[in-house]
């Protein structure tokens, strides 16, 4: 009988195989960044329980924990491959990968406590204005950290040379 194959079964250029073929030190390396971009966005954003920062006004929101640790494993896969390995220019998906990572801050931090959005819209404005938006800024960042780590993928795949 003919054995039938798929593409799911045989296709070996999608990014999740790419992943899998990253060397140890290159997950080390994620795993390195991803902790730092943890803590360096959730201690300030109190995502992260801490005695140095508070939120007073508005609670941490059920899905601000999974889009910082969504946000800290792709920006930790997408610095970890690092456009010196691949031979490429990596300017723009750098300028991306900082983009997506000031857009995750901005999604899961407290409306009221930023600054910047107090002075432009007041409290009541980020509370009414911003906070509502907040949850498809961290939809944004997420998507663009996945399409740069896509990219870095498909990067990678066309800088291998096959065995």
């Amino acid at each position: 009988m003919p054995t039938v194959t798929t593409a799911a079964t045989t296709s070996d250029d999608g990014t999740v195989a790419t992943l899998r073929r990253l060397p140890v030190a290159t997950w080390l390396r994620a795993l390195g960044v991803a902790v730092v971009v943890y803590l360096a966005i959730g201690i300030p954003t109190e995502v992260v329980p801490n005695p140095v920062f508070g939120r007073p006004t508005v609670d941490v929101r059920w899905w601000d924990p999974l889009v910082l640790g969504a946000s800290a494993v792709l920006m930790g896969l997408v610095v970890a491959i690092r456009p010196d390995d691949l031979g490429v220019e990596g300017a723009q998906t750098e300028r991306g990968t900082l983009l997506g990572g000031i857009g995750s801050l901005l999604a899961v931090g407290c409306p009221t406590c930023n600054q910047v959005v107090v002075a432009a819209l007041g409290t009541s404005g980020a509370l009414s204005l911003f906070q509502p938006v907040q949850p498809w800024l961290g939809l944004a960042s997420l998507g663009l950290l996945t399409w740069l780590l896509r990219r870095r993928g498909s990067e990678l795949r066309r800088t291998s040379c096959p065995v």
